[in-house]
């Protein structure tokens, strides 16, 4: 795949980028951002989360937009330490 096919430089594709920028934003209220998921993305809020999840570990969704990455996987830790312990 090249770059007019979707993929930057760091080889995320389109989807991918469009799901980090999601994350970059802030929302002024409840379900604003679930409501930008489906209508931009076409995704149910469910199926966003778990392609958000996986991107979370994916060395290049670091490399393309590490703030948001890093902020996101310390999120994800926290909630996963209150639910073990």
């Amino acid at each position: 795949m090249t770059a007019s096919e979707g993929t930057d430089e760091g080889g995320l594709g389109e989807r991918e980028r469009d799901l980090l920028a999601v994350e970059r934003r802030s929302w002024p209220g409840p379900g604003a951002k679930e409501r930008a998921v489906r209508e931009r993305l076409g995704l149910s809020p469910t199926r966003y989360y778990q392609l958000l999840n996986a991107l979370l570990d994916d060395p290049r969704a670091l490399a393309h937009d590490p703030v948001t990455v890093n902020r996101l996987r310390r999120v994800r830790e926290e909630k996963q330490r209150r639910r073990e312990g």
